[in-house]
């Protein structure tokens, strides 16, 4: 049987990052139109035939979140009354990803209705990185492959940090957050957690923040799934440096740095705080501290694997 032509395409969110992924691929960037009409309403247009192929759109749901939502929908539509053979919606940022569960009465659980959202439109299979929270995979009646950043986080750390004279302790900002955390101190050569016990007195502010464990004379690398206004890491760097820590690093996979979390997190304790590239940052929004490292190998690879039918789990053994 012939084999199924990849196509990639690549919505308004992060177009360096999808053309970066087609040219690991060796592919070039399908053609695709998106325009916006003068009420604010988006229209589509795929430039080339996806008749019988698999088909790949990268966009992230990043700000502004509800434009590039719609962007997405209205492009797997497209593309599967083009009658394309397989659309995976490949969403390095998932937004709404925090409203996963109701805390309170009446309110939504946005991520599932995202998800449905997607599966309505036509999208196959979803492939996405540091989720918010892992039962969102089981939002989806498709396909999620949720890929992890340690492939490229851990090998930073360990050359930037890994031989200094003080010992490494991982840092998780949460109790929920305390699996990825083993994960890295685990690959970072089993070194010791500690965990932030903090109270929130309303959505992204803290009120109290405690540590939980020894970080006395060590470095303090702070890992989570994303950073947003920036508060909450810095609280942490004041309470770890209070606690004895010699130097702070964060670790965040998603930059979502809204308002004026660049100035806060410059201004703050920490001495570095590292990212990946699954957000779009113009050069406005980037500060001194901020590194940013790509994941565009690991997202080229999946894409690979799943057009080739091969496991995606390797990747991370």
């Amino acid at each position: 049987m012939k084999e199924r032509q990849l196509v990639v395409f690549s919505g308004r969110s992060n177009p360096s990052f999808a053309t970066a992924v087609s040219d690991a691929l060796e592919r070039e960037i399908g053609r695709l139109e998106v325009v916006k009409f003068s009420d604010g309403e988006l229209s589509v247009e795929i430039g080339d035939n996806v008749r019988g192929r698999d088909v790949f759109i990268v966009q992230s749901t990043s700000a502004p979140g509800n434009d590039h939502l719609m962007e997405l929908l209205i492009t797997i539509d497209a593309l599967k009354r083009a009658s394309a053979w397989r659309i995976t919606a490949v969403i390095p940022y998932f937004g709404y990803a925090r409203q996963d569960r109701k805390l309170k009465p009446r309110v939504p659980i946005t991520a599932r209705l995202v998800a449905d959202l997607l599966e309505t439109a036509g999208a196959n299979r979803v492939l996405t990185m540091e989720l918010h929270a892992g039962q969102i995979m089981g939002f989806f009646n498709k396909p999620v492959d949720n890929l992890n950043a340690l492939p490229v986080m851990v090998p930073y750390l360990r050359e930037q940090y890994g031989s200094r004279e003080h010992p490494l302790v991982v840092v998780s900002p949460d109790m929920g957050g305390v699996e990825r955390a083993r994960q890295y101190a685990t690959r970072l050569g089993n070194v010791g957690i500690a965990i932030i016990d903090k109270r929130r007195s309303g959505p992204n502010h803290v009120a109290e923040m405690k540590v939980v464990g020894d970080v006395k004379d060590k470095i303090a690398i702070i890992v989570d799934d994303m950073v947003d206004t920036g508060g909450t890491l810095s609280k942490a760097a004041d309470a770890l440096l209070a606690e004895g820590a010699k130097e702070i690093i964060a670790c965040c996979v998603h930059p979502v740095l809204s308002g004026k979390a660049g100035e806060r997190l410059q201004a703050s304790q920490l001495k570095e705080v590292v990212v990946a590239d699954s957000i779009n940052l113009p050069t406005s929004r980037r500060f001194e501290k901020l590194t940013v490292l790509s994941v565009v190998p690991l997202f080229a690879e999946a894409i690979r694997r799943i057009h080739g039918e091969d496991s995606i789990s390797s990747i991370f053994r």
